[in-house]
């Protein structure tokens, strides 16, 4: 299938590694002109070659914070030098630290809240113009199966994605008729670095450890396993395409069945 996005210009947040990273990689293979950006030189440069390597399509890397409005900034000003006003926006930020309510002070609340919603609410800012005079555009925001079905010791994840939620809902309204497209993938247990870190935190206590949190997950995915970022990848570049215009407003798991509810 074309997803008719050739040529156009798409920026990925948290693009390095993980998901963010396999999300860019398949709108490259689509033919489209990737922005990526993460925290870390070496980390960046290696995700960039990769997806050059395999696509041999033109990427540009933005070592950026996408947690303080100067990273989110500087992230929009280099993708309009290099490819001119953003098409697609992919916005994805790593999780905030694990732990309940009584684990987080202030300061962890402010720093999830900067990076998990501020810099959505920014990088919405900053692409809207471009995709208003063009008539067209694709945002997709990278949630959790936790705005859906809150996930016990993730107070903070919980909390925020689901406010991205209510703004993608509001927005995907105010934009439809502009040929504008918001909506939300909701990775479910997926095979990342990030997955590894929490696995670690929670196996500290946990009977088996590690691998008996690894067990754990599998027993409650009526897939039996865990999900690949390719999966999650290919659902984002289809709701990034020109064959997904009447689709807005929607929130779609990719998690296996995890999720129990109807709808």
């Amino acid at each position: 299938m074309d997803l008719g996005i050739e040529g156009k210009v798409a920026l990925v947040g948290g693009s390095s590694r993980g998901l963010g990273h396999a999300i860019a990689k398949t709108l490259a293979e689509e033919g489209a002109r990737v922005v990526i950006c993460g925290r870390t030189p070496a980390s960046l440069e290696e995700g960039r070659a990769s997806i050059v390597e395999s696509t041999g399509q033109e990427v540009l890397a933005v070592c950026s914070d996408l947690s303080t409005p100067e990273g989110v900034a500087a992230l929009l000003e280099a993708a309009r030098n290099q490819f001119g006003p953003v098409d697609i926006l992919v916005t994805n930020t790593g999780g905030p630290p694990a732990g309940g309510f009584d684990a987080q002070n202030l300061e962890a609340w402010r720093s999830a809240y900067s990076s998990l919603l501020e810099s959505v609410v920014l990088l919405i800012q900053g692409v809207l113009p471009g995709m208003r005079e063009h008539g067209w555009g694709r945002i997709v925001n990278v949630t959790s199966i936790a705005v859906k079905q809150p996930v016990d010791g993730l107070i903070l994840s919980n909390t925020y994605r689901a406010g991205v939620t209510g703004l993608a809902r509001t927005l995907a309204n105010e934009l439809a008729s502009q040929g504008i497209t918001v909506n939300n993938v909701m990775p479910g247990y997926t095979l990342t670095e990030r997955l590894d870190e929490l696995a670690d935190k929670l196996g500290g206590d946990a009977p088996g450890g590690r691998a008996g949190v690894f067990d754990r997950w599998q027993q409650e995915i009526p897939a039996g396993r865990l999900g690949d970022p390719s999966e999650l990848a290919a659902l984002t570049a289809f709701l990034c395409s020109e064959r997904a215009a009447y689709i807005t407003g929607t929130s779609v798991p990719v998690d296996g069945g995890w999720i129990r509810a109807l709808l």
